[in-house]
């Protein structure tokens, strides 16, 4: 028997795969749609696990520090939309989820974070910056919530006006 692959989740300086996925019966949402703006993508495992429901209520919880940056919060996962209505409304959440439905996990394969042999996603973060890039990415254990401090020090840090190089600040070469 095989062990199992591990995904490769993209990193920081690349590009964001772009994607359209279902997030009610009749709309959907494109990467392409929130362009302009930090995103930040929560792919995680199944709406009605236990860490994967405390994980997006804090998200829930602490939005309004993410719009702060201007960011949009999106959640990815391989459920599908009717799932993710029952479970979003349940947990009141302000935030679109995102069916990965059909084909099963396929934005979940482009960034690098599906987990095969289960048919799920890993629980991974990305922040992109508003051109798309990848600015920040992050896999968690699947039984462990990751919390928000990396998602904000990656807004922070997109927020921060770029360093000054010695040229810039006047050095004499």
């Amino acid at each position: 028997m095989e062990p199992a692959q591990l995904p490769t989740a993209l990193k920081a300086g690349e590009p964001a795969p772009g994607f359209t996925l279902p997030a009610t019966p009749d709309q959907f949402l494109s990467l392409a749609d929130l362009k302009g703006a930090p995103v930040i993508l929560a792919f995680y495992p199944a709406d009605w696990s236990p860490v994967c429901g405390d994980q997006m209520g804090l998200y829930n919880q602490v939005l309004p520090e993410f719009h702060r940056y201007g960011a949009q919060l999106v959640g990815i996962s391989t459920d599908g939309v009717w799932c993710h209505a029952a479970f979003a409304a349940d947990r009141k959440l302000h935030f679109p989820l995102l069916a990965d439905f059909e084909p099963k996990g396929a934005v979940a394969q482009a960034f690098g974070v599906y987990r095969r042999h289960e048919g799920t996603s890993e629980r991974a973060l990305f922040v992109l910056d508003g051109e798309g890039t990848v600015r920040w990415s992050y896999v968690s254990p699947v039984g462990i919530n990751p919390g928000a401090d990396g998602i904000l020090a990656a807004l922070e840090a997109l927020a921060a006006p770029p360093a000054a190089t010695p040229k810039e600040m006047g050095a004499v070469s």
